[in-house]
This record gives C-alpha cells, sequence and structure tokens, in this order.
C-alpha cells in the first residue's frame, strides 16, 4: 500500500474531466452498455459534478434513476431536478406551476374516520348524517389550511379523495397521491421541506405550518414513452439531478440502472479521494515486481512466503488476458519487462513504464493513463487490504 501511494498513484487534477470520464468508462467498459460508454460517462460525470454539496462530498442518493422502456438506449438523458412516476391527481390541475411551494404530508386527505376501530353508535338518522357532513368537512379544513400556507404543490404518500381534489383545482395546485416514502424523503430534503406526519399541534387544534414548505423553481408534468411523470425542477436546498434510461425492455432498463449505480460510486470515489492508478492490470504487476525484489532482499524463510504472494497477484492480469482470448504467458513477459525497468531505473524517460498495462483489443502492452484505463485509488488499497 505504501509502495502505491508513493509511486503509482495519479493526481486527478493533472487530467482534469477527461479523467473523470475515462475512470466512469472503465467501469462501464465491462457492461452492456459499453459500446455508447462514452454517452453515459459524460452523463455520470456531468450528474455527479451537479449534486456537490457545501463540504465537497458527492452523495450517490441525490442521483435519481428512472427506467422508462421504449426507444433506444442512446435516447437515455441526464435532467436537472426530480422526475417523479406519476401524474397529476386530477385533470383540472395545471401542468405547470413555476416559484412551488412544496408540501409533502405523510397521512391521508380521504374522509376523516375514527382512528383505532372506533365506531360511533347512533340511533338518530338525522344526527347520523351530521356525522357524515362533519366527516367530510374535516377533511374540507385540512385541504384549505394546507393552500392557505402558501403551497401550490402538495405531494401525499397516503390517498387523497376525489372531493377533496377539487379544492386544490379551484387553487390551481398540483396534487399529487401516493407518492412513495423514499422519493417523498429526497424531494423534502433538496426542497428544504419538512414531511408533516400530522397537523395536531400542542392546543390539540390543527394547522399547517408555511415553515414547511419547500421551495423550486418548477413543476410540471410530461408525457415520456407510456408513462407521465412529475419534473420538479431548481431545488433551493440541494442539487438534485436525475438519469432518465430508455431501452428495450425492463431487462435491459435494470441492467443500465445497475451499470449507472457502479459508474456513479466509482466517481464518487475519484472525485472525494482525487486520485486514481492505472487499470489493466497495471498495479498488480508493479506489485508483484516490487514485492519479488523485496522478497530477495530477506534471508529468512519469509521470502518465500512474500515471492509467493508476489506471484498471486497477477492471478488478475492473467485472467483478464485470457478472458479476452490473448496469449497470457506471453503478455505477462512483456508486462513484467516494463515493470522491471521502471523500477529498476533512476532514468526519468522510464518513470512511465510503471503505468504499463493491458490493451486487451490489440494484445499489447501500453501506458493506460494515456490510453484512459483508470480506477480510483482508494478501491485499489481498499482491495488489496
Amino acid at each position: 500500500m505504501e509502495y502505491i501511494k508513493k509511486n503509482l498513484l495519479v493526481k486527478v487534477e493533472t487530467l482534469g474531466k477527461e479523467g473523470l470520464i475515462n475512470a466512469a468508462k472503465t467501469s462501464l467498459s465491462s457492461k452492456l452498455i459499453g459500446p455508447e460508454s462514452n454517452i453515459f460517462g459524460t452523463m455520470v460525470v456531468d450528474a455527479m459534478l451537479n449534486v456537490k454539496t457545501e463540504d465537497n462530498k458527492y452523495p450517490v442518493k441525490s442521483v435519481n434513476i428512472v427506467k422508462c422502456h421504449g426507444q433506444s438506449v442512446n435516447e437515455s438523458r441526464l435532467i436537472n431536478g426530480y422526475m417523479l412516476e406519476g401524474m397529476r391527481s386530477a385533470q383540472g390541475m395545471p401542468t405547470l406551476v413555476k416559484g412551488c411551494k412544496i408540501a409533502c404530508v405523510d397521512f391521508n386527505l380521504s374522509k376523516s374516520k375514527m382512528q383505532m376501530g372506533v365506531q360511533i353508535l347512533i340511533e338518530d338518522p338525522a344526527e347520523l348524517e351530521k356525522v357524515r357532513y362533519k366527516e367530510l368537512d374535516i377533511t374540507k379544513q385540512r385541504c384549505m389550511k394546507i393552500l392557505e400556507s402558501g403551497a401550490n404543490v402538495v405531494l401525499s404518500t397516503k390517498g387523497i379523495d376525489d372531493f377533496a381534489l377539487k379544492y386544490f383545482v379551484e387553487k390551481g395546485c398540483i396534487a399529487m397521491r401516493r407518492v412513495d416514502k423514499t422519493h417523498m424523503r429526497r424531494i423534502a430534503e433538496a426542497a428544504g421541506a419538512t414531511i408533516a406526519l400530522s397537523m395536531a399541534d400542542f392546543e390539540g387544534t390543527e394547522k399547517f405550518d408555511p415553515n414547511w414548505l419547500g421551495a423550486a423553481d418548477s413543476c410540471k408534468e410530461d408525457r415520456v414513452g407510456d408513462f407521465d411523470y412529475l419534473f420538479i425542477e431548481g431545488f433551493k436546498k440541494a442539487r438534485t439531478q436525475t438519469i432518465l434510461v430508455r431501452g428495450a425492455n425492463e431487462f435491459m432498463t435494470a441492467e443500465i440502472e445497475r451499470s449507472i449505480h457502479d459508474a456513479l460510486c466509482v466517481v464518487k470515489r475519484v472525485l472525494e479521494s482525487k486520485t486514481v492508478v492505472a487499470g489493466g492490470g497495471a498495479v498488480e504487476c508493479a506489485l508483484s515486481v516490487y514485492l519479488d525484489n523485496y522478497a530477495r532482499s530477506l534471508g529468512s524463510r519469509e521470502q518465500l512466503a512474500i515471492a509467493e504472494f508476489a506471484d498471486a497477484l497477477l492471478v488478475i492480469p492473467k485472467t483478464l488476458a485470457v478472458n479476452a482470448t490473448q496469449d497470457a504467458t506471453d503478455l505477462m513477459a512483456k508486462m513484467r519487462v516494463f515493470h522491471y525497468a521502471a523500477q529498476g531505473t533512476t532514468d526519468e524517460t522510464k518513470k512511465d513504464y510503471c503505468y504499463a498495462g493491458l490493451d486487451l483489443v490489440n494484445g499489447k502492452i501500453r501506458n493506460s493513463v494515456k490510453a484512459g484505463v483508470l480506477e480510483p485509488a482508494i478501491s485499489k488499497i481498499k482491495s488489496l487490504k
């Protein structure tokens, strides 16, 4: 590990954005979308750079991946905002609201009933009708209090009754019911909203505090493929991105989602640790040569154990070569020549030989850093540990 840190690390600053894209492409190269790694690599890097927080962290959770089958994989795109699967709860609502005040509620806006299975026993039919009206009225009051706080976008994790929707329609407010809780949490976090679990206060009355509202620039409904989606853009608190994945069928889009998640994690690691190492078996071969030399400097039996470990490290580049149907023995011999040359010299021109890795398409040895085959250094060190 010391040897990696001293001799094999490459600073990301020296490579620029191109280096980040190459690290993402390296991760994607073995996946189903390897041939389209140019498009997805750039998309992943842009998404991660856009969700940077104030304390220089890059949360992968801030990038939402939405799968929508239909069209070609190349039609996938990056959206600056959050995309929710679902549509407005009523057709009378506007399709676009600007200057959003978002209310996130985690309770039912349907006809109020007594909780815990409590039943009201009434014999007089006239009284029963009053109770029914009161139940409807409680829900109306709740809707009105949410609207009076200034909300023009209402997201609920539970249901909203059809009679309650008309109050939102009248005020030109977008309401959406049955929003998934994980999406709700992310939106609340990004917009600076508080998820309201109930409207009860300490006095035993109900109110909806305007401080619970979150803010965003716009909220619009749009159609993608066969489905309607709600796009919320320009959040006040944190920046979120959405990658819209298109593909022929469910299997394809699910596979792309996994591949993109891997690439996002790689770019996060690279951005936070600011270092990469050469890929294509370069690090393993360099360590093998280094440990082989170190073993010879010992005069005890430990020499054998270290030499065996050095040999074991070569399994990785050998396997890479075999998987690419290349001559593994030949390539290993050539690669070790480069690494012996790099470690046994003070000649500056030969220092770059330590980045010699496999070019499996042409069956040659090349400079992995120049070829853009890069891996996060932190992952390499962790896997060795």
